[in-house]
């Protein structure tokens, strides 16, 4: 079925009105994009965070009269209306997902493979990954950026976390490079799902332990990964150090590079920060415990 779209460029204040007025002239699919380059916190299960310049974009069948769309929604709207109508190919968009998620490699020994998809080297340390629903494919630069410390560490019988889990990659490659254990913790429980689903797609299911924050056991880790956001990362500082044990060696991702500084004047007293990373606009904080 051939779809178009209609992009409304609004704000945060705005965009939930706006959305109410597409689903009033059947639009069955509203969602909500960042307009600009503003990282906002990951929402708890059912919980909407919008962006300051908020882009909404509703969804109709292509013989759908937009005009009249257009028309209901400046008729309702305070501002004038600031949009843009786009046709959309008709294709299988979850085949075009699937037929561009390649192997990627990381380091020298480490492949990250779509579980549909042959190992361009089976003696090589390969984790296959279907995502589900979990952010995490390792195509994102703070994923690729959190997979190459790892491949760098002895992780021989270590204990890791993985604080924001997503879809387990992080903790599942820490488990097939060697580690003993890995805790996987997340907010959302679809990701707690994903992490299972692929540990035992990888046969690693009995090393990985995955919980929501409020379950999470106390614990010692050697190796702790927490790719998320920059804000969360300085907020939760205590928590996230509370699971590091004596010279346990952190690495966190998910910051922006004008946003690195801050991260690491929060965690310096407690760190010797080695080095920070960058990969395009993000960067990786790393270091061991003092």
């Amino acid at each position: 079925m051939a779809w178009i779209q209609i992009r409304i460029y609004s704000d945060k204040a705005d965009a939930d009105a706006l959305s109410d007025m597409l689903m009033d002239v059947g639009c069955p699919s509203v969602t909500f994009m960042d307009s600009k380059n503003n990282p906002v916190y990951e929402p708890k299960p059912g919980e909407v965070i919008l962006w300051p310049e908020t882009t909404v974009i509703g969804l109709f069948e292509a013989n759908h009269d937009m005009q009249a769309v257009v028309d209901f929604v400046q008729s309702q709207y305070h501002k004038p209306l600031n949009y843009k109508l786009e046709q959309l190919e008709d294709k299988d968009w979850e085949r075009e997902w699937m037929d561009n998620f390649h192997p990627i490699k990381f380091g020298e020994r480490l492949w990250i493979c779509p579980s549909w998809r042959d190992v361009p080297d089976p003696n090589a340390v390969n984790v296959l990954l279907d995502p589900g629903l979990a952010f995490g494919t390792g195509t994102h630069a703070t994923t690729a950026l959190c997979l190459q410390w790892l491949e760098q560490q002895d992780l021989s019988g270590k204990t890791v976390v993985d604080f924001g889990c997503g879809s387990g990659i992080l903790g599942i490659a820490a488990i097939k490079l060697g580690a003993e254990r890995v805790i996987g913790i997340d907010i959302d429980p679809q990701a707690l799902i994903a992490s299972r689903d692929n540990a035992e797609r990888n046969g690693v299911a009995d090393k990985l332990e995955v919980y929501l924050p409020e379950n999470q056991p106390q614990f010692s880790a050697d190796i702790v990964v927490a790719n998320i956001l920059a804000q969360p990362l300085r907020e939760l500082h205590e928590i996230i150090l509370g699971f590091l044990g004596d010279k346990g060696a952190i690495a966190m991702s998910g910051i922006l590079e004008e946003q690195a500084q801050s991260v690491a004047d929060v965690y310096a007293p407690f760190l010797k920060l080695d080095n920070i990373a960058q990969q395009g606009e993000w960067t990786r904080v790393s270091g061991v415990k003092k």
